[in-house]
């Protein structure tokens, strides 16, 4: 019964941030003036004024995204070869990289943007984790600006706990969904021919039997160098590569101006698995991933202040 009363209150306190913020957005869009103050953005928190330790990290950060004219360069490709087993020379790499920005955008859709005092750009990390289970944290996540989901992880019958929205994607082959014509395509590229498999996805099969994967004007391709980045910065070389989540969590501090984390982390057991999916192996972990270092990582940020880290109802 006193579990079943807290669990009452706390989603009462997730419906009341959500209702006092729709007031504050509101309030905000007739008088776009009403909440200008001294810091960098509009939001309540912003990533510009994070911790020190933080910004000095930050400051080392690439480009994170392709562009038709970007140079990778060898270094990085030597570092972004390793994780794949048959490994490309670099002459083939950059074939590929000339034939598919052929067909996506040479610009990215999605832009790194200086904060301004005018603008909130809030953002939800949406993970796929076993914790967002009972958390209803639907109505919070669907509030955001952008609401960037990754791999797989479907709405569809769990919209209390995870929302209804999705404004971006994170995808790479093996873990591609279909996507409506509105949702930003932001592929992870682990291997060369991630690249072909994006061209060939991005066109309609003959006769139209098969629909395009996304639409190929809202594509944007990770930058290698970004990778490898957050592998040595972030994760100090942790193993073998970061996770496509903390990819995504790193790289939701270059496009937005206040960050939310949901759905990360081992369930109370310390088992990792999906809302929806989960695993027989009780005792699955995340293979080449170091997946409890990343979750230190985001726990710190959380300590930082930088992002807020929510971390469903089984881990509170």
């Amino acid at each position: 019964m006193l579990q079943l009363l807290r669990k009452k209150k706390f989603i009462l306190y997730l419906l009341c941030i959500v209702g006092i913020g729709l007031f504050a957005r509101s309030t905000w869009k007739l008088s776009p003036f009403s909440f200008h103050g001294s810091g960098p953005c509009a939001c309540s928190t912003c990533l510009a004024e994070g911790d020190l330790r933080f910004r000095e990290r930050m400051t080392a950060c690439p480009q994170p995204f392709l562009t038709n004219n970007l140079t990778v360069t060898e270094e990085t490709f030597n570092w972004w070869k390793r994780m794949q087993s048959r490994r490309p020379n670099f002459t083939l790499f950059k074939s590929a990289l000339e034939s598919v920005f052929d067909v996506v955008p040479h610009i990215p859709n999605v832009t790194v943007l200086e904060p301004r005092p005018d603008r909130c750009r809030s953002c939800a990390v949406v993970g796929n984790s076993g914790n967002l289970l009972g958390s209803h944290y639907g109505p919070l996540i669907d509030f955001h600006d952008i609401v960037i989901r990754i791999n797989r992880g479907p709405t569809k019958g769990y919209e209390a706990d995870v929302g209804t929205r999705t404004t971006h994607r994170v995808m790479y082959p093996e873990s591609a969904v279909p996507l409506d014509n509105n949702t930003h395509f932001m592929m992870f590229p682990f291997k060369r021919s991630d690249f072909q498999w994006l061209i060939n996805r991005l066109m309609p099969g003959e006769n139209g039997k098969r629909k395009a994967i996304a639409n190929k004007d809202l594509v944007t391709i990770l930058n290698p160098a970004f990778m490898k980045y957050v592998h040595e910065t972030w994760l100090l070389k942790k193993g073998a590569y970061p996770s496509t989540g903390f990819l995504t969590v790193a790289l939701s501090l270059k496009i937005c101006d206040e960050v939310n984390v949901f759905g990360f982390g081992a369930d109370t057991d310390g088992n990792w698995n999906h809302y929806f999916n989960i695993f027989k192996d009780k005792h699955f972990k995340t293979g080449g991933h170091p997946g409890d270092f990343e979750y230190g990582v985001i726990e710190q940020l959380h300590d930082w202040k930088v992002i807020t880290f929510f971390k469903g109802w089984e881990r509170r």
